[in-house]
């Protein structure tokens, strides 16, 4: 009896203390999160620096995932991600890299590359971390933030002729997903809002579609406009930001990241989007999106083209790395 009281005793003590860490205690990265044995590794390339031409006197830092796989014979698929630096961090609540390794072994997405940008700096202002996005101290709030085809200039005409000239890349927009965080989730969607042509793919997590600088507006452009090829995942908490920019401050709907992520999600599925969503108990962080990240890789892909005919050896068993 003593024993059995003890016992209810530690586990009350250590539910109390994941309540005392808040909501987001209870999301925890799962195995396709974490390296396992056995998985060939890609290669991280970076950090690189881009000068832009449209932010004259700005550069962007960033990465290049290579996975093991990638053969320069056959077009790879597309993954990029703002705020590189988080997106990458091996200790961090993301580690993209670590789960495009797993998920890509198991031929649950398709080969690809992953380009993970940093926000604009100058020479004078410190590179974004994944601890300090770079929202003081960078271009991050304007060019994330901006209902503009600036950012989407940045991507298609920056980046991805300096990638397709190294990498074989498919030109198919279906092999193209583009995805962020908080502002970099708006900056993703905007991209593809701006540029169909390239993206067909996004995946937001904690998006900040609220007036920060006019990303409220997207609800009422997607009901006006011509239904656009793009298929979307939202990713958000109920403990997300909600309206109060500080303790005992009017409500504004305009700035409830929450409400802004429903009022989205239901306009763009009213015009016949394919768009999912996960609304779990999260705070604005990383902590849910990265317990949820390898289930949402595998939705957005789900139908990448591949071949069912059981006698297909090949796609019946893992892809090795290029070369073994």
């Amino acid at each position: 009896m003593k024993n059995t009281f003890l016992l209810f005793l530690l586990v009350m003590l250590t539910a109390a203390k994941s309540l005392a860490a808040g909501e987001d205690a209870f999301y925890k990265l799962g195995p396709d999160s974490l390296t396992q044995e056995g998985v060939p590794h890609g290669k991280l390339i970076g950090p690189m620096h881009l000068p832009s031409q449209v932010f004259p006197n700005y550069t962007h830092t960033y990465w290049i995932y290579v996975p093991a796989q990638y053969d320069p014979k056959q077009a790879a698929g597309l993954l990029v991600f703002q705020d590189g630096s988080a997106m990458i961090a091996t200790n961090g609540d993301v580690r993209l890299p670590t789960v495009m390794d797993n998920l890509i072994w198991r031929r649950e997405i398709p080969v690809m590359i992953g380009l993970f940008i940093s926000p604009a700096i100058t020479t004078n202002q410190p590179e974004p971390s994944p601890s300090s996005w770079g929202d003081q101290n960078s271009l991050r709030p304007r060019e994330y933030n901006e209902v503009t085809n600036l950012y989407a200039r940045v991507v298609c005409e920056e980046f991805l002729p300096m990638l397709t000239n190294q990498y074989n890349i498919s030109q198919d927009p279906d092999m193209h997903c583009i995805g962020g965080s908080s502002s970099g989730a708006i900056a993703a969607f905007t991209v593809a809002w701006f540029r169909p042509d390239m993206f067909h793919k996004v995946i937001s997590s904690v998006g900040s579609f609220v007036n920060l600088r006019g990303g409220y507006v997207y609800p009422e452009m997607v009901a006006a406009s011509e239904r656009k090829p793009i298929r979307m995942f939202f990713c958000d908490g109920v403990n997300d930001l909600r309206g109060r920019g500080r303790t005992n401050a009017p409500y504004d709907v305009k700035r409830d990241w929450h409400i802004q992520n429903i009022r989205l999600m239901e306009a763009m599925t009213k015009k016949g989007y394919d768009v999912n969503y996960t609304w779990g108990i999260g705070l604005h962080g990383q902590k849910q999106f990265g317990a949820q990240l390898p289930e949402i890789l595998r939705w957005i892909w789900r139908d990448y083209p591949r071949s069912a005919d059981p006698e297909n050896m090949e796609e019946r068993s893992f892809r090795g790395a290029v070369g073994k």
